[in-house]
């Protein structure tokens, strides 16, 4: 497998994605237009220490990033030269996974997202199954069994070379403020290759889902089992709890897990409401969780700001860019009229002629498509 992660064709689409990605530097401050250079003047070299087995990865640069329940999340930044070779074995093992995972895993996956996801959640909702198991893992991503990952993919890859370069990155001691601290188990957030590593060892747990024969979505460390009645519901979350703690030895966040009816069912952001139709009853329908709402008042708040030192173009292109984003992760859910009020609130902070040359003089909320269109 290493001769398919070291092609030259697979590298140089490895090269790309990373430009594409931008991202920040790890330790050794290298920028992403820095790359090229680099690997001019040591890929060879490079590519034999990998081969000989006398390559040793940069420690991961450690960031903290704010929550939006106000707490922080430690990130893990390689440097830019590893993540160019994890995209590189990740390219590669794509290929030996991709076809064995479950339909109802949807994140970091082609053809799959958050919308099909979030419709996915609906749909079994309205089909009757309304008692919900909600597990959270316990802090996954920092969590995750080396032994029990490597096992699974040494079943699949038996490339030496290949499982060698993944034991080294899952080793490689993080920096956090200047020191560093070793690491024993967990996938770094912030790494090319731990959404794959994450889907290879939850695909598991799809698989004993899919036995089981219920109804679940799953997107990266977040999932959810739908049944119709609460004891059913009951029963199936400590069986799976269960599986978890003793198959793929990962805690749960008891505090945050538990049985869920749609209306105290929050998915990616995403809250489910009843639908006010005559002669429709049990039926829901998406909307965007308050805070959701309250991130975006948030950003925009900032970037209206007068003391922002922004020019006039780099403060319209801000705007543009977090309303276009944000309308288009929650474009499936009934937000219409939210929109017009924030519409109104924006014009209030803005000149019109501002805000309307930023989207062509249209009503922003004109175009969303909801559910209930």
């Amino acid at each position: 497998m290493i001769e398919q992660v070291l092609n030259r064709k697979n590298l140089f689409k490895a090269y790309r994605k990373v430009v594409q990605n931008k991202g920040s530097a790890g330790v050794d401050d290298m920028k992403v237009t820095e790359l090229f250079s680099f690997l001019e003047s040591n890929r060879n070299s490079l590519l034999t220490s990998i081969l000989n087995h006398t390559y040793v990865p940069s420690p991961i640069r450690g960031v903290e990033i704010p929550k939006s329940n106000g707490k922080t999340r430690l990130l893990g930044v390689p440097t830019v030269v590893d993540r160019w070779l994890q995209q590189a074995v990740s390219q590669v093992l794509m290929t030996k996974y991709e076809l064995t995972f479950e339909d109802h895993s949807y994140g970091f996956r082609p053809e799959k997202n958050i919308h099909k996801a979030v419709t996915q959640a609906l749909k079994n909702i309205n089909g009757g199954y309304q008692d919900i198991v909600d597990i959270d893992l316990k802090g996954f991503f920092d969590e995750v069994d080396h032994s029990v990952l490597l096992q699974l993919i040494y079943q699949r890859v038996k490339c030496q070379t290949t499982l060698r370069l993944i034991r080294k990155w899952l080793r490689a001691p993080i920096q956090i403020n200047g020191k560093l601290h070793k690491r024993r188990k967990g996938v770094p957030q912030g790494s090319p290759l731990s959404p794959l590593l994450s889907n290879i060892l939850l695909d598991l747990l799809d698989k004993e889902l899919e036995r089981r024969n219920l109804k679940y979505v799953r997107y990266a460390d977040d999932f959810s089992i739908y049944a119709k009645s609460k004891r059913e519901a009951r029963k199936v979350g400590n069986e799976i709890y269960l599986f978890l703690r003793e198959k793929l030895r990962l805690p749960i966040n008891r505090e945050k897990s538990g049985i869920r009816r749609p209306s105290n069912f929050e998915m990616l952001g995403h809250a489910f409401v009843p639908t006010y139709q005559k002669g429709v009853k049990g039926k829901y329908q998406l909307v965007v969780k308050k805070n959701s709402w309250d991130s975006l008042k948030r950003k925009l708040k900032q970037i209206t700001k007068k003391t922002k030192p922004y020019s006039f173009e780099e403060r319209l292109k801000k705007l543009a860019e977090v309303w276009r984003g944000w309308v288009n992760n929650y474009r499936l859910a009934s937000i219409s009229s939210k929109l017009k009020s924030l519409d109104e609130w924006l014009r209030n902070r803005l000149r019109y002629c501002i805000w309307s040359r930023v989207l062509g003089r249209r009503n922003l909320s004109g175009n969303v498509k909801t559910l209930s269109d």
